[in-house]
Protein backbone atom coordinates (compact mmCIF):
# COMPACT_ATOMS: atom_id res chain seq x y z
CA UNK A 1 0.00 0.00 0.00
CA UNK A 2 1.06 3.26 -0.65
CA UNK A 3 0.13 6.51 1.45
CA UNK A 4 0.23 9.73 0.14
CA UNK A 5 -0.70 13.33 0.97
CA UNK A 6 -4.07 13.13 -1.01
CA UNK A 7 -5.26 16.93 -1.27
CA UNK A 8 -2.02 16.80 -3.03
CA UNK A 9 1.56 18.24 -3.21
CA UNK A 10 2.90 22.17 -4.37
CA UNK A 11 4.66 21.66 -8.10
CA UNK A 12 7.70 23.12 -6.32
CA UNK A 13 7.60 21.34 -2.87
CA UNK A 14 9.36 18.48 -1.35
CA UNK A 15 6.83 15.40 -2.48
CA UNK A 16 7.60 12.36 0.31
CA UNK A 17 4.80 9.42 0.10
CA UNK A 18 5.13 6.23 2.23
CA UNK A 19 4.95 2.41 1.27
CA UNK A 20 4.06 -0.26 3.50
CA UNK A 21 4.55 -4.03 2.29
CA UNK A 22 7.02 -3.54 -0.46
CA UNK A 23 9.41 -1.69 -1.98
CA UNK A 24 8.59 -1.25 -5.83
CA UNK A 25 6.37 1.69 -7.04
CA UNK A 26 5.14 3.02 -9.93
CA UNK A 27 3.90 6.70 -10.86
CA UNK A 28 1.39 6.90 -12.94
CA UNK A 29 -0.49 10.20 -14.65
CA UNK A 30 -4.38 9.99 -14.21
CA UNK A 31 -4.60 8.62 -17.65
CA UNK A 32 -2.30 5.49 -16.81
CA UNK A 33 0.99 6.90 -18.07
CA UNK A 34 4.45 5.66 -16.46
CA UNK A 35 5.72 9.05 -14.80
CA UNK A 36 8.23 6.97 -12.52
CA UNK A 37 9.20 3.64 -11.49
CA UNK A 38 11.79 2.96 -8.57
CA UNK A 39 12.53 1.13 -5.34
CA UNK A 40 12.87 2.73 -2.30
CA UNK A 41 15.37 1.00 0.60
CA UNK A 42 14.34 -1.70 2.83
CA UNK A 43 11.29 -1.28 5.11
CA UNK A 44 12.14 -0.71 8.54
CA UNK A 45 9.28 -1.16 11.36
CA UNK A 46 6.99 1.99 12.25
CA UNK A 47 6.24 2.14 16.13
CA UNK A 48 3.31 4.88 15.41
CA UNK A 49 1.98 2.51 12.54
CA UNK A 50 3.10 -0.86 13.55
CA UNK A 51 3.66 -1.33 9.71
CA UNK A 52 7.33 -2.11 7.72
CA UNK A 53 7.33 1.05 6.07
CA UNK A 54 10.08 3.07 3.42
CA UNK A 55 9.99 6.52 1.58
CA UNK A 56 9.36 7.51 -1.89
CA UNK A 57 10.66 10.72 -2.79
CA UNK A 58 9.13 12.00 -6.22
CA UNK A 59 10.17 15.52 -5.43
CA UNK A 60 12.02 15.87 -9.55
CA UNK A 61 8.38 15.65 -10.85
CA UNK A 62 6.99 18.61 -11.20
CA UNK A 63 4.35 18.93 -13.80
CA UNK A 64 0.76 20.38 -12.77
CA UNK A 65 -1.98 17.28 -12.63
CA UNK A 66 -3.86 14.53 -11.13
CA UNK A 67 -1.12 11.32 -9.94
CA UNK A 68 -1.70 8.21 -8.25
CA UNK A 69 0.71 5.27 -7.26
CA UNK A 70 0.88 1.46 -7.45
CA UNK A 71 2.96 -0.87 -5.56
CA UNK A 72 4.21 -4.26 -6.60
CA UNK A 73 1.08 -6.18 -5.60
CA UNK A 74 -0.93 -3.96 -8.56
CA UNK A 75 -2.58 -1.72 -5.73
CA UNK A 76 -3.59 1.49 -5.82
CA UNK A 77 -2.88 4.79 -4.05
CA UNK A 78 -5.33 7.35 -3.81
CA UNK A 79 -5.15 9.95 -6.65
CA UNK A 80 -3.84 13.33 -5.68
CA UNK A 81 -2.73 16.58 -7.35
CA UNK A 82 0.41 18.51 -8.20
CA UNK A 83 -0.16 22.13 -8.54
CA UNK A 84 1.05 25.65 -7.56
CA UNK A 85 -2.67 26.48 -6.13
CA UNK A 86 -3.18 22.78 -4.83
CA UNK A 87 -4.30 24.10 -1.33
CA UNK A 88 -6.34 26.49 -2.67
CA UNK A 89 -10.08 24.99 -2.10
CA UNK A 90 -9.46 23.44 1.20
CA UNK A 91 -7.85 26.54 2.68
CA UNK A 92 -11.05 28.09 2.10
CA UNK A 93 -12.99 25.87 3.36
CA UNK A 94 -10.67 25.49 6.31
CA UNK A 95 -11.37 29.22 6.94
CA UNK A 96 -15.47 29.32 5.90
CA UNK A 97 -15.52 26.45 9.03
CA UNK A 98 -16.02 29.28 11.66
CA UNK A 99 -18.72 30.75 9.68
CA UNK A 100 -20.78 27.14 10.17
CA UNK A 101 -20.04 27.65 13.68
CA UNK A 102 -21.69 30.94 13.98
CA UNK A 103 -24.04 31.23 17.12
CA UNK A 104 -27.67 33.59 17.86
CA UNK A 105 -27.22 34.19 14.01
CA UNK A 106 -29.23 32.66 11.31
CA UNK A 107 -26.85 30.96 8.51
CA UNK A 108 -28.89 32.03 5.28
CA UNK A 109 -28.71 29.72 1.84
CA UNK A 110 -26.80 32.16 -0.01
CA UNK A 111 -23.86 31.82 2.32
CA UNK A 112 -24.63 28.33 3.86
CA UNK A 113 -25.48 26.41 1.04
CA UNK A 114 -27.64 23.35 1.98
CA UNK A 115 -25.96 23.74 5.69
CA UNK A 116 -28.18 26.51 6.54
CA UNK A 117 -30.15 26.69 10.10
CA UNK A 118 -32.47 28.81 11.80
CA UNK A 119 -30.76 31.35 14.45
CA UNK A 120 -30.08 29.47 17.85
CA UNK A 121 -29.31 30.16 21.38
CA UNK A 122 -31.08 33.61 21.22
CA UNK A 123 -32.61 32.92 24.76
CA UNK A 124 -30.87 35.19 27.69
CA UNK A 125 -27.79 33.33 29.82
CA UNK A 126 -27.88 33.36 33.51
CA UNK A 127 -24.94 33.93 35.92
CA UNK A 128 -24.11 30.70 37.71
CA UNK A 129 -23.15 32.74 40.76
CA UNK A 130 -25.53 35.25 40.13
CA UNK A 131 -29.01 33.05 38.77
CA UNK A 132 -31.37 36.31 38.65
CA UNK A 133 -28.63 38.22 36.50
CA UNK A 134 -29.30 37.94 33.28
CA UNK A 135 -27.89 38.82 30.05
CA UNK A 136 -28.18 38.62 26.21
CA UNK A 137 -25.16 36.67 25.05
CA UNK A 138 -26.26 35.90 21.48
CA UNK A 139 -22.61 35.64 19.19
CA UNK A 140 -19.19 33.79 19.04
CA UNK A 141 -18.47 30.37 17.51
CA UNK A 142 -20.08 26.62 18.79
CA UNK A 143 -16.63 25.70 20.27
CA UNK A 144 -16.83 22.13 18.56
CA UNK A 145 -19.08 18.93 18.25
CA UNK A 146 -21.60 20.72 21.25
CA UNK A 147 -23.06 23.81 21.40
CA UNK A 148 -20.25 25.44 24.40
CA UNK A 149 -18.63 28.55 23.62
CA UNK A 150 -15.32 28.50 25.92
CA UNK A 151 -12.86 31.96 25.94
CA UNK A 152 -9.74 29.94 26.84
CA UNK A 153 -10.56 27.82 23.59
CA UNK A 154 -11.84 30.88 21.53
CA UNK A 155 -8.41 32.99 22.83
CA UNK A 156 -6.41 29.68 21.15
CA UNK A 157 -8.42 29.82 17.71
CA UNK A 158 -8.16 33.63 17.61
CA UNK A 159 -4.62 33.41 18.46
CA UNK A 160 -3.56 30.80 15.53
CA UNK A 161 -6.10 32.97 13.03
CA UNK A 162 -5.03 36.54 14.05
CA UNK A 163 -0.68 35.86 13.59
CA UNK A 164 -2.00 34.26 10.72
CA UNK A 165 -3.39 37.52 8.89
CA UNK A 166 -0.81 39.85 10.83
CA UNK A 167 2.18 37.82 9.52
CA UNK A 168 0.88 36.94 5.94
CA UNK A 169 -1.95 39.13 4.95
CA UNK A 170 -2.05 38.76 1.23
CA UNK A 171 -2.89 35.12 1.78
CA UNK A 172 -6.74 36.64 3.18
CA UNK A 173 -7.71 39.01 0.25
CA UNK A 174 -10.36 36.14 -1.09
CA UNK A 175 -14.18 36.82 -0.23
CA UNK A 176 -15.37 34.21 1.73
CA UNK A 177 -19.20 34.73 0.92
CA UNK A 178 -20.15 35.44 4.37
CA UNK A 179 -22.98 38.46 5.81
CA UNK A 180 -19.75 40.98 6.23
CA UNK A 181 -18.10 40.22 2.50
CA UNK A 182 -17.37 43.45 0.40
CA UNK A 183 -17.81 45.72 3.62
CA UNK A 184 -13.64 46.83 2.77
CA UNK A 185 -12.33 44.29 5.71
CA UNK A 186 -10.62 41.27 5.37
CA UNK A 187 -13.11 38.37 5.79
CA UNK A 188 -10.74 36.82 8.19
CA UNK A 189 -10.97 39.51 10.02
CA UNK A 190 -15.08 39.66 10.09
CA UNK A 191 -14.85 36.45 11.01
CA UNK A 192 -12.73 36.77 13.49
CA UNK A 193 -14.76 39.71 15.14
CA UNK A 194 -17.75 38.03 15.31
CA UNK A 195 -15.82 35.89 18.16
CA UNK A 196 -14.38 38.74 19.69
CA UNK A 197 -17.55 40.26 20.14
CA UNK A 198 -18.79 37.94 22.24
CA UNK A 199 -15.95 37.28 24.15
CA UNK A 200 -16.43 41.09 25.19
CA UNK A 201 -19.62 39.93 26.77
CA UNK A 202 -17.79 37.87 28.74
CA UNK A 203 -15.44 40.58 30.89
CA UNK A 204 -17.14 42.04 33.99
CA UNK A 205 -16.69 46.03 34.50
CA UNK A 206 -13.58 45.34 36.61
CA UNK A 207 -11.80 43.30 33.61
CA UNK A 208 -12.68 39.75 35.07
CA UNK A 209 -13.83 37.65 32.35
CA UNK A 210 -16.21 34.38 32.80
CA UNK A 211 -14.91 31.15 31.92
CA UNK A 212 -17.50 29.87 29.51
CA UNK A 213 -21.21 29.93 28.30
CA UNK A 214 -22.69 26.14 28.11
CA UNK A 215 -26.05 24.65 29.32
CA UNK A 216 -25.73 22.53 32.43
CA UNK A 217 -25.48 19.00 30.53
CA UNK A 218 -24.98 18.12 27.07
CA UNK A 219 -27.38 18.31 24.69
CA UNK A 220 -28.54 15.57 22.48
CA UNK A 221 -27.94 15.24 18.97
CA UNK A 222 -30.01 18.19 17.77
CA UNK A 223 -30.12 21.17 15.25
CA UNK A 224 -28.67 24.26 17.43
CA UNK A 225 -31.87 26.23 17.14
CA UNK A 226 -33.47 23.01 18.90
CA UNK A 227 -31.20 23.25 21.81
CA UNK A 228 -33.89 24.87 24.41
CA UNK A 229 -31.60 24.00 27.42
CA UNK A 230 -30.69 27.03 29.77
CA UNK A 231 -27.83 29.11 29.32
CA UNK A 232 -25.08 29.14 32.27
CA UNK A 233 -22.74 31.67 32.31
CA UNK A 234 -19.81 30.15 34.91
CA UNK A 235 -17.31 32.02 37.44
CA UNK A 236 -14.95 34.25 36.47
CA UNK A 237 -11.09 32.55 35.77
CA UNK A 238 -8.02 33.89 35.40
CA UNK A 239 -7.21 31.65 32.39
CA UNK A 240 -10.23 33.79 30.76
CA UNK A 241 -9.29 36.46 32.05
CA UNK A 242 -5.23 36.15 31.03
CA UNK A 243 -6.44 34.89 27.69
CA UNK A 244 -9.08 37.95 26.89
CA UNK A 245 -6.38 40.35 27.91
CA UNK A 246 -3.69 38.87 25.40
CA UNK A 247 -5.79 38.09 22.53
CA UNK A 248 -7.65 41.57 22.95
CA UNK A 249 -3.97 43.31 22.60
CA UNK A 250 -3.08 41.63 19.66
CA UNK A 251 -6.33 41.93 18.13
CA UNK A 252 -6.20 45.75 18.36
CA UNK A 253 -2.82 46.39 16.32
CA UNK A 254 -4.40 44.03 13.66
CA UNK A 255 -7.59 46.03 13.64
CA UNK A 256 -6.13 49.37 14.10
CA UNK A 257 -5.62 49.65 9.96
CA UNK A 258 -9.63 49.02 9.63
CA UNK A 259 -11.03 50.46 12.28
CA UNK A 260 -9.90 52.39 15.02
CA UNK A 261 -12.57 53.03 17.46
CA UNK A 262 -12.78 48.94 17.78
CA UNK A 263 -8.76 48.84 18.02
CA UNK A 264 -9.43 51.44 20.96
CA UNK A 265 -12.48 49.03 22.24
CA UNK A 266 -10.59 45.75 21.91
CA UNK A 267 -7.14 47.91 23.69
CA UNK A 268 -9.41 49.11 26.45
CA UNK A 269 -10.78 45.98 27.19
CA UNK A 270 -7.23 44.50 27.05
CA UNK A 271 -6.28 46.93 29.65
CA UNK A 272 -8.87 46.26 32.12
CA UNK A 273 -8.26 42.88 32.24
CA UNK A 274 -4.42 43.60 32.38
CA UNK A 275 -5.42 45.11 35.64
CA UNK A 276 -7.44 42.84 37.30
CA UNK A 277 -4.59 40.08 36.61
CA UNK A 278 -2.48 42.44 38.86
CA UNK A 279 -4.86 42.99 41.31
CA UNK A 280 -5.71 38.94 41.73
CA UNK A 281 -2.27 37.28 41.73
CA UNK A 282 -3.93 33.55 42.39
CA UNK A 283 -7.62 33.21 41.30
CA UNK A 284 -7.85 30.04 38.69
CA UNK A 285 -10.54 28.32 37.82
CA UNK A 286 -12.64 24.49 38.73
CA UNK A 287 -15.22 23.67 36.73
CA UNK A 288 -18.44 24.22 39.27
CA UNK A 289 -19.92 20.47 39.72
CA UNK A 290 -23.41 21.04 38.95
CA UNK A 291 -22.03 22.23 35.28
CA UNK A 292 -20.88 18.80 33.05
CA UNK A 293 -20.13 20.14 30.21
CA UNK A 294 -16.38 20.98 28.50
CA UNK A 295 -14.47 21.62 31.51
CA UNK A 296 -11.35 23.40 30.06
CA UNK A 297 -10.11 23.28 33.68
CA UNK A 298 -6.39 24.15 33.81
CA UNK A 299 -4.90 24.74 37.66
CA UNK A 300 -1.55 26.44 36.01
CA UNK A 301 -2.41 30.04 34.65
CA UNK A 302 1.24 30.86 34.63
CA UNK A 303 1.22 30.53 30.97
CA UNK A 304 -1.60 32.52 30.50
CA UNK A 305 -0.35 35.81 32.59
CA UNK A 306 3.17 35.10 30.51
CA UNK A 307 1.10 35.39 27.23
CA UNK A 308 -0.81 38.65 28.21
CA UNK A 309 1.77 40.64 29.67
CA UNK A 310 4.32 40.24 26.30
CA UNK A 311 0.91 40.72 24.40
CA UNK A 312 0.31 43.86 26.86
CA UNK A 313 4.07 45.71 26.67
CA UNK A 314 4.09 45.12 22.75
CA UNK A 315 0.98 47.30 22.90
CA UNK A 316 1.52 49.88 25.18
CA UNK A 317 5.30 49.33 26.10
CA UNK A 318 4.40 49.75 29.49
CA UNK A 319 7.49 48.49 31.84
CA UNK A 320 5.12 47.49 34.35
CA UNK A 321 3.66 44.56 32.23
CA UNK A 322 7.52 43.18 31.68
CA UNK A 323 8.50 43.33 35.43
CA UNK A 324 6.97 40.02 36.32
CA UNK A 325 8.18 38.13 32.96
CA UNK A 326 11.15 37.05 34.18
CA UNK A 327 9.75 35.15 37.56
CA UNK A 328 7.05 33.61 34.98
CA UNK A 329 9.24 32.26 32.99
CA UNK A 330 11.60 30.54 35.77
CA UNK A 331 8.40 28.54 35.93
CA UNK A 332 7.99 25.04 34.16
CA UNK A 333 6.53 25.80 30.89
CA UNK A 334 7.27 25.17 27.04
CA UNK A 335 7.32 28.70 25.46
CA UNK A 336 6.52 26.92 22.33
CA UNK A 337 3.18 25.17 23.00
CA UNK A 338 -0.11 26.64 21.01
CA UNK A 339 -2.37 24.73 22.66
CA UNK A 340 -5.38 26.00 25.05
CA UNK A 341 -3.92 24.18 28.15
CA UNK A 342 -0.23 25.65 27.42
CA UNK A 343 -0.38 29.00 25.72
CA UNK A 344 3.21 30.19 26.31
CA UNK A 345 4.45 29.35 22.42
CA UNK A 346 1.87 32.60 21.91
CA UNK A 347 4.21 34.51 24.19
CA UNK A 348 7.11 33.45 21.68
CA UNK A 349 5.08 34.44 18.74
CA UNK A 350 4.26 37.91 20.63
CA UNK A 351 8.06 38.27 20.85
CA UNK A 352 9.45 36.37 18.00
CA UNK A 353 7.54 38.49 15.45
CA UNK A 354 7.65 41.92 17.18
CA UNK A 355 9.03 44.91 15.45
CA UNK A 356 12.39 45.46 15.48
CA UNK A 357 13.49 46.82 19.04
CA UNK A 358 10.38 45.94 20.73
CA UNK A 359 11.99 43.61 23.25
CA UNK A 360 15.53 43.33 24.24
CA UNK A 361 17.74 41.21 22.76
CA UNK A 362 18.24 38.82 26.04
CA UNK A 363 14.08 38.17 26.09
CA UNK A 364 14.32 37.41 22.13
CA UNK A 365 17.81 35.28 22.38
CA UNK A 366 15.75 32.98 25.12
CA UNK A 367 12.28 32.63 23.37
CA UNK A 368 14.55 32.11 19.62
CA UNK A 369 16.79 29.56 21.52
CA UNK A 370 14.28 27.44 22.84
CA UNK A 371 11.78 27.37 19.68
CA UNK A 372 14.94 26.37 17.49
CA UNK A 373 15.68 23.92 19.79
CA UNK A 374 11.98 22.57 19.99
CA UNK A 375 11.96 22.71 15.66
CA UNK A 376 14.97 20.86 15.77
CA UNK A 377 13.58 17.78 18.39
CA UNK A 378 10.47 17.94 15.60
CA UNK A 379 13.03 17.73 12.57
CA UNK A 380 15.08 15.02 14.25
CA UNK A 381 11.63 12.86 15.39
CA UNK A 382 9.69 13.61 12.09
CA UNK A 383 13.43 11.82 10.46
CA UNK A 384 13.04 8.85 12.48
CA UNK A 385 9.79 7.44 10.71
CA UNK A 386 8.62 6.28 7.92
CA UNK A 387 5.84 8.83 7.83
CA UNK A 388 8.21 11.74 8.22
CA UNK A 389 5.13 12.75 11.52
CA UNK A 390 6.96 14.76 14.51
CA UNK A 391 5.33 11.90 16.96
CA UNK A 392 6.06 9.10 18.95
CA UNK A 393 3.88 6.80 19.79
CA UNK A 394 2.72 8.28 23.07
CA UNK A 395 2.07 11.63 21.27
CA UNK A 396 -1.07 10.53 20.09
CA UNK A 397 -3.45 11.89 22.31
CA UNK A 398 -6.88 13.09 22.25
CA UNK A 399 -6.71 15.92 19.99
CA UNK A 400 -3.59 14.61 18.25
CA UNK A 401 -4.16 16.27 14.69
CA UNK A 402 -3.93 19.47 16.99
CA UNK A 403 -0.82 18.38 18.20
CA UNK A 404 0.66 17.62 14.21
CA UNK A 405 -0.74 20.91 13.34
CA UNK A 406 0.49 23.20 16.02
CA UNK A 407 3.87 21.33 15.24
CA UNK A 408 4.16 22.33 11.96
CA UNK A 409 3.64 25.92 13.04
CA UNK A 410 6.30 25.79 15.20
CA UNK A 411 8.44 24.46 12.26
CA UNK A 412 7.07 27.16 10.18
CA UNK A 413 7.88 29.70 12.96
CA UNK A 414 11.08 28.40 13.32
CA UNK A 415 11.59 28.77 9.16
CA UNK A 416 10.37 32.35 9.66
CA UNK A 417 13.11 33.28 12.10
CA UNK A 418 16.05 30.86 10.57
CA UNK A 419 15.16 30.65 6.62
CA UNK A 420 16.47 27.24 7.08
CA UNK A 421 14.51 24.79 4.78
CA UNK A 422 14.32 22.35 6.76
CA UNK A 423 12.23 22.86 8.74
CA UNK A 424 9.99 23.84 5.98
CA UNK A 425 10.24 20.70 4.94
CA UNK A 426 8.86 19.25 8.16
CA UNK A 427 6.36 21.62 8.13
CA UNK A 428 5.01 20.15 4.71
CA UNK A 429 5.43 16.22 6.05
CA UNK A 430 2.90 17.43 8.79
CA UNK A 431 0.36 18.14 6.42
CA UNK A 432 1.16 14.80 4.04
CA UNK A 433 -0.05 13.12 7.86
CA UNK A 434 -3.35 15.58 7.72
CA UNK A 435 -4.38 14.71 4.44
CA UNK A 436 -3.93 11.41 4.31
CA UNK A 437 -0.16 9.86 4.39
CA UNK A 438 -0.78 8.09 7.52
CA UNK A 439 -1.76 4.56 7.82
CA UNK A 440 -5.30 4.38 7.77
CA UNK A 441 -4.90 6.31 4.60
CA UNK A 442 -7.31 8.62 5.56
CA UNK A 443 -7.75 12.42 4.92
CA UNK A 444 -8.25 14.28 8.38
CA UNK A 445 -10.25 17.00 6.73
CA UNK A 446 -13.65 17.02 5.52
CA UNK A 447 -14.64 17.11 1.99
CA UNK A 448 -10.75 17.34 0.84
CA UNK A 449 -9.08 13.93 -0.55
CA UNK A 450 -10.13 10.86 -2.25
CA UNK A 451 -11.05 9.13 0.63
CA UNK A 452 -11.70 11.39 3.08
CA UNK A 453 -13.06 11.11 7.06
CA UNK A 454 -17.44 11.84 6.81
CA UNK A 455 -18.70 10.96 10.00
CA UNK A 456 -17.37 13.62 12.91
CA UNK A 457 -18.65 13.75 16.05
CA UNK A 458 -20.71 17.35 15.36
CA UNK A 459 -24.24 17.96 16.58
CA UNK A 460 -25.44 19.89 13.25
CA UNK A 461 -23.56 17.14 11.08
CA UNK A 462 -25.96 14.09 12.76
CA UNK A 463 -29.02 16.12 12.65
CA UNK A 464 -29.15 17.76 9.50
CA UNK A 465 -30.46 14.95 7.35
CA UNK A 466 -27.31 15.72 4.97
CA UNK A 467 -25.30 12.54 3.77
CA UNK A 468 -22.09 14.73 3.60
CA UNK A 469 -20.94 16.36 6.22
CA UNK A 470 -19.94 20.38 5.79
CA UNK A 471 -15.89 20.57 3.74
CA UNK A 472 -13.34 22.10 5.99
CA UNK A 473 -13.62 20.54 9.13
CA UNK A 474 -10.71 18.75 10.95
CA UNK A 475 -10.84 15.73 13.05
CA UNK A 476 -9.75 15.32 16.75
CA UNK A 477 -7.49 11.94 14.79
CA UNK A 478 -5.66 8.66 16.95
CA UNK A 479 -6.04 8.71 20.33
CA UNK A 480 -4.15 5.55 21.95
CA UNK A 481 -6.82 6.65 25.14
CA UNK A 482 -9.68 6.43 23.50
CA UNK A 483 -12.84 6.34 26.21
CA UNK A 484 -15.90 6.36 23.55
CA UNK A 485 -18.11 3.73 22.88
CA UNK A 486 -16.80 3.76 19.16
CA UNK A 487 -13.28 3.55 20.00
CA UNK A 488 -12.22 2.55 23.47
CA UNK A 489 -8.90 0.99 25.21
CA UNK A 490 -10.53 -2.40 24.87
CA UNK A 491 -11.78 -2.61 21.09
CA UNK A 492 -8.11 -0.87 20.09
CA UNK A 493 -6.46 -3.18 22.37
CA UNK A 494 -3.25 -3.95 20.10
CA UNK A 495 -3.85 -1.62 17.58
CA UNK A 496 -0.87 0.62 16.80
CA UNK A 497 -1.43 4.42 18.24
CA UNK A 498 -1.66 5.68 14.49
CA UNK A 499 -4.66 3.18 13.99
CA UNK A 500 -6.67 4.07 17.25
CA UNK A 501 -9.17 6.12 15.80
CA UNK A 502 -13.02 5.20 14.50
CA UNK A 503 -14.83 7.82 12.09
CA UNK A 504 -18.16 7.84 13.43
CA UNK A 505 -19.96 10.25 15.04
CA UNK A 506 -20.18 8.84 18.21
CA UNK A 507 -16.21 9.08 18.64
CA UNK A 508 -16.20 11.88 20.43
CA UNK A 509 -12.20 11.23 21.90
CA UNK A 510 -10.96 10.39 18.39
CA UNK A 511 -13.64 12.17 15.54
CA UNK A 512 -14.77 15.48 17.33
CA UNK A 513 -14.56 18.70 15.92
CA UNK A 514 -13.78 22.33 17.10
CA UNK A 515 -12.40 25.56 15.92
CA UNK A 516 -8.71 24.95 17.64
CA UNK A 517 -8.05 21.98 15.91
CA UNK A 518 -9.17 24.37 12.32
CA UNK A 519 -7.31 27.35 13.19
CA UNK A 520 -3.64 25.82 13.33
CA UNK A 521 -4.51 24.19 9.92
CA UNK A 522 -5.02 27.65 8.54
CA UNK A 523 -2.21 29.20 9.68
CA UNK A 524 -0.20 26.17 8.36
CA UNK A 525 -1.73 26.37 4.72
CA UNK A 526 -1.03 30.02 4.76
CA UNK A 527 2.63 29.44 5.44
CA UNK A 528 3.02 26.90 3.55
CA UNK A 529 0.99 27.85 0.13
CA UNK A 530 3.10 31.25 0.35
CA UNK A 531 6.72 29.68 1.21
CA UNK A 532 6.38 26.19 0.06
CA UNK A 533 7.26 26.36 -3.77
CA UNK A 534 11.36 26.33 -2.78
CA UNK A 535 12.76 24.02 -4.92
Amino acid sequence: MIYVNQVGYLSGAVKHATISGGREFTLHRADGKVVLQGDTDVPVKDANSGEEVALIDFTGVYEEGEYYFTDENGDKSAQFTIADDVYAPVFRDALRMFYFQRCGMELEEKYAGKFKHKACHCQKAFYLDDPDRKVDLRGGWHDAGDYGRYVTAAAVALGHLLYAYEMMPDMFSEELNIPESGNGIPDLLNECRYELDWMLKMQEADGGVHHKATSMNFVGFVMPEDDDLDIVITPVSSLATADLAAICAMASRVYETYDKEYAQRLKEAALLSGEWLISHPAYLFKNPDEVKTGTYEDLYDADERLWAATELYRLTKDGKYMAAVPAIMEQKMSLTSLGWTDVSGFAGMCVLTAEKGCFDEKNMDRFRYRWLDEADRLVKVAGENGFELAFHPSDFIWGSNMVVLTNAMVLTIAHHISGKEEYLEAAQYQLDYIFGRNALDLSFVTGHGEKAFRDPHNRPTIADGIEEPIPGYVSGGPNRSASDTKANAELLKGVAPMKCYADHNLSYSTNEITIYWNSPLVFTLAYISRCGNFS
